[in-house]
């Protein structure tokens, strides 16, 4: 075989390289955003409302199992779009810029980056029907009747400072965060009814399920049914 032969077959071998690690992305890229849409999806925790359940910092992974598929049930952490005006005022997290911001871009969209910039994280209190009251004479808040024995609060943290006595709209969840003292939540959004306050189910995104970053702290994270298993008034979801 002469030089002259040998060069194409050479160029055929590195087109066949490159059309081969063109599929390999490619059905990883189309993997990625397939498993974002029907799965499951990173999230970056911005603020300190949850804490010390989830501080920010931390990337977690979310169920989109959950509505779509599963239930949501009280004490399940949830992850969901501002339901309108609830991150308003909040102080905006920088623009992306440069290539950087491209690739950050890019990679969130296909679910190889965590998003979290336009979406809230927090506690299922009350599920549709549940009438949920803060306070009774012992400072707890009432879900049906049922007083909540919360120890996953802030240590310190009363269970709310705020009053409010609500049953929870159809097709709706009452959220708060663990950290009540740090938590522009349902409580805050509501006009006394929670007809306001209480997320629709279809903002949901899905349920937190698993702390993935830092090391340190990679964990499952608990719904804590021992406090929330209480029966539903009705209604249904």
């Amino acid at each position: 075989m002469t030089v002259g032969e040998q060069r194409p077959a050479a160029r055929r071998s590195g087109w066949r390289w490159l059309r081969e690690v063109f599929i390999v992305v490619a059905c990883s890229v189309i993997l990625s955003l397939l498993i974002k849409t029907f799965l499951v999806q990173p999230f970056w925790i911005p603020s300190g409302s949850m804490e010390n359940t989830l501080i920010p910092g931390d990337r977690i992974l979310v169920s989109k199992l959950t509505p779509r598929f599963q239930q949501i049930n009280r004490g399940d952490v949830i992850v969901f779009s501002d339901p309108g005006g609830w991150l308003q005022g909040q102080q905006d997290a920088p623009p992306r810029a440069g290539l950087s911001g491209v690739v950050q871009n890019a990679l969130e969209f296909v679910g190889l980056y965590p998003a979290g910039d336009n979406h809230l994280i927090k506690r299922v209190i009350g599920l549709p029907g549940d009438h949920v009251v803060c306070c009774n004479a012992a400072g707890q808040i009432t879900v049906n009747g049922v007083a909540l024995k919360e120890t996953e609060l802030y240590p310190g943290e009363a269970p709310s400072s705020k009053k409010f006595n609500i049953t929870v709209p159809a097709d709706s969840v009452w959220v708060m965060g663990d950290h009540r003292g740090d938590s522009a939540d349902s409580r805050f959004h509501d006009d006394g009814t929670g007809a306001t306050g209480s997320v629709p189910i279809s903002d949901v995104t899905g349920r937190a399920v698993v702390v993935i970053w830092p090391w340190d702290r990679i964990g499952g994270l608990s719904d804590y049914p021992d406090i929330y298993d209480i029966p539903s008034k009705g209604s249904g979801q």
